[in-house]
């Protein structure tokens, strides 16, 4: 957009928010490296992390979303190895790059001194700081370790605490909350912890860590420039933080010009861009998202964005389910032109499409032939020999047909 425009039709919007995610460049033509993945999450900045398995673990699948097929171990080095990566809370458990730590500080010692993290979490460090202390020290000397290691260490020393797993977990997770220990590396998707200066970069670590004003305004920046055009509300929900001081923030950077107010066209309230932004003439793309992926993750701008009402049902009792267990959308070009329920079946060898719903005026024919060609290189990336779909939504036949 034009530098000092003030607003935007809602096919603009799209676009820009696609262009920011990076839905406008093209897949890379060949292999994909570390610098594909550096510079996704450059766009990013944050990956959610989910524990469900059913077709791929969610933070591998935006990766494959903008870059194609690509080596799953060459995230988890660039986590794990060489470390240019960390997991912390940022939209929910994430993968963030290791520049956010100092921005993500002002967290961690609300959880320390304000007790600010989950109930159950909370209720044990209050209760038994003792016990969160004499965790942090298995961890410090015998470190890297699992919850289970620990119980296995306090058994082995006959250590009286008389708690299970779920305890020692807990008070992991406190320590994790309060930046004292971090995952070191994944064992399966269990999380493997040491202590945070034992993981973590030296220069990381010794970079100055920012007032909470501060890092609200660096986090909230980073989101304009993730999300391309947003709310208030949406800038907020990227990284978690509270609306009240998210819209001071918001305004301090509008009256500094680091951010631009825009009307879009069918939005109730003001969005923001980085001044400069620029929309792209088209977009073209094709691209099964995750339904933790940074562009649909907020359903609200979701719907607003595409029109498009997505809600996962992996709660919901099967009978009550509207399109499936775990249903991807599917960009094609700038619109969610579908969505489909898949699970790998891995001992058949096979990538099934259990349903396929086409969004309201598309054409089928269309849809089902990108949708098919996306299903197979998806197929191939997770070593699934077939794709095949269940007569279950009003695309699957034409689906079917595509597939052949």
């Amino acid at each position: 957009m034009s530098r000092g425009a003030d607003s935007l039709s809602a096919a603009q919007a799209r676009r820009l928010a696609l262009a920011a995610q990076g839905f406008v460049r093209p897949r890379p033509a060949g292999a994909v490296d570390r610098r594909h993945l550096r510079r996704m999450f450059a766009d990013l900045s944050a990956v959610q992390i989910d524990s469900v398995n059913v077709l791929s673990r969610a933070h591998y699948l935006p990766a494959y979303s903008r870059l194609g097929g690509y080596p799953q171990e060459s995230l988890d080095r660039l986590a794990y190895r060489d470390r240019e990566l960390f997991e912390y809370w940022g939209h929910e458990a994430s993968l963030l790059p290791v520049a956010l730590h100092p921005l993500l500080r002002w967290r961690m010692a609300r959880a320390r001194d304000r007790y600010e993290t989950w109930g159950g979490i909370a209720r044990l460090a209050r209760a038994h700081p003792d016990y969160v202390q004499h965790v942090l020290a298995l961890v410090r000397e015998r470190g890297p370790l699992t919850a289970g290691d620990i119980a296995v260490e306090e058994e082995r020393r006959k250590d009286s605490w008389g708690w299970n797993w779920s305890r020692q977990k807990t008070a992991l997770e406190y320590l994790f909350w309060c930046g004292d220990v971090t995952a070191v590396t994944r064992r399966g998707f269990e999380r493997v912890y040491d202590v945070t200066e034992r993981v973590l970069p030296a220069a990381v670590l010794a970079a100055p860590t920012p007032t909470e004003e501060e890092a609200h305004r660096a986090l909230l920046l980073i989101a304009a420039r993730a999300l391309g055009v947003a709310t208030a509300t949406d800038l907020a929900d990227y990284f978690r933080i509270r609306i009240g001081p998210a819209r001071a923030r918001i305004a301090e950077l509008h009256g500094s010009g680091l951010l631009q107010e825009v009307a879009v066209a069918g939005w109730r309230h003001p969005a923001y861009v980085v001044p400069g932004s620029r929309v792209p003439r088209r977009v073209r793309a094709r691209a099964l998202l995750a339904p933790f992926d940074p562009l649909v993750w907020e359903r609200a701008r979701t719907e607003r964005l595409f029109g498009f009402t997505y809600r996962i049902e992996i709660y919901v009792p099967a009978e009550r389910r509207q399109h499936g267990y775990y249903v991807l959308p599917f960009l094609l070009d700038d619109r969610l032109a579908a969505r489909v329920d898949l699970k790998a079946d891995r001992q058949a060898g096979v990538l099934l499409a259990q349903a396929a719903w086409a969004e309201p005026g598309e054409d089928q024919g269309h849809v089902a032939g990108a949708l098919a060609a996306e299903l197979r290189s998806l197929a191939s990336w997770l070593g699934l020999g077939d794709v095949r779909a269940v007569p279950r939504g009003d695309l699957a036949p034409a689906l079917a047909a595509a597939l052949g």
